[in-house]
């Protein structure tokens, strides 16, 4: 018996038990009845959703396979982003979701341009204990789950052949160039920070600053000193005696005449 059997199994006995200790406690049968019917439309909608939220993962693997199998074609910003969102949500559900899912959303952030969310994700997988998955011992309902429909369609492939090769496209790319992509986007990162503006000739504002202050200084020289010239010939003229003056004066004028 698999362990989703299991698992059924000990659900349908946990009712069993209440129930019965229900009928012991001397409630109505039609109070049981109808909590039994709640419990099992409850049981249902849960394993529905579950079920969803499975197939959600793998729709994601499908969808990001067609965006990243094939580089020459030309893809929209915002298909990828949907994409990119859709495995992001797989994020919120799963605390431990599958290393395949962080390098997935690295390799579609890589992609699309986004290289500082690229590194976040694939730096996840190459050098966080969360891209070994032998390190995970104590795993969430939600992942054993999905774990059981992956070894199922890996042992019978024609259930979901698009499924399981987009599972091996994205597997064997994890394998040969989750490191390498890490590092590209990495240095892609630094040349962008040292293309920046605020990056750009740092000590040319300085420069600039030392020679306009020394041009304004020189103009504020010129200023200062032209007055300070023409002020020293009116004084030096005022303190000619003013005898030496008028002679002056009439020498020019009888010089004239």
């Amino acid at each position: 018996m698999g362990s989703k059997g299991k698992e059924a199994t000990q659900r349908l006995l946990a009712i069993v038990v209440i129930i019965s200790m229900m009928t012991m406690m001397n409630i109505p049968a039609p109070v049981i009845i109808f909590f039994a019917i709640v419990v099992y439309f409850v049981w249902r909608a849960v394993q529905r959703s579950e079920q969803q939220e499975i197939g959600g993962i793998f729709d994601f693997y499908e969808k990001a396979h067609n965006i990243l199998r094939d580089e020459e074609k030309r893809w929209y910003g915002f298909e990828i982003e949907d994409v990119i969102q859709s495995g992001e949500r797989i994020l919120d559900l799963m605390q431990d979701a599958p290393p395949l899912v962080y390098f997935t959303l690295g390799s579609l952030a890589s992609r699309s341009g986004d290289h500082e969310r690229a590194v976040n994700y694939l730096s996840s997988v190459v050098e966080d204990e969360r891209g070994d998955e032998l390190r995970c011992l104590v795993p969430s309902p939600l992942l054993k789950r999905y774990v059981n429909v992956l070894r199922k369609i890996e042992q019978e492939p024609a259930v979901a052949a698009p499924t399981m090769a987009a599972v091996r496209s994205l597997e064997r790319s994890r394998r040969t160039r989750a490191a390498s992509l890490l590092a590209e986007n990495r240095e892609r990162l630094s040349v962008a920070a040292a293309q920046s503006p605020l990056h750009a000739s740092p000590q040319a504002s300085p420069q600039i600053a030392h020679a306009t202050s020394s041009e304004t200084a020189s103009a504020s020289d010129d200023l200062v000193h032209k007055p300070v010239a023409s002020n020293t010939l009116l004084t030096s003229v005022q303190r000619l005696p003013i005898a030496e003056v008028l002679r002056d004066v009439y020498e020019e004028e009888k010089k004239t005449a």
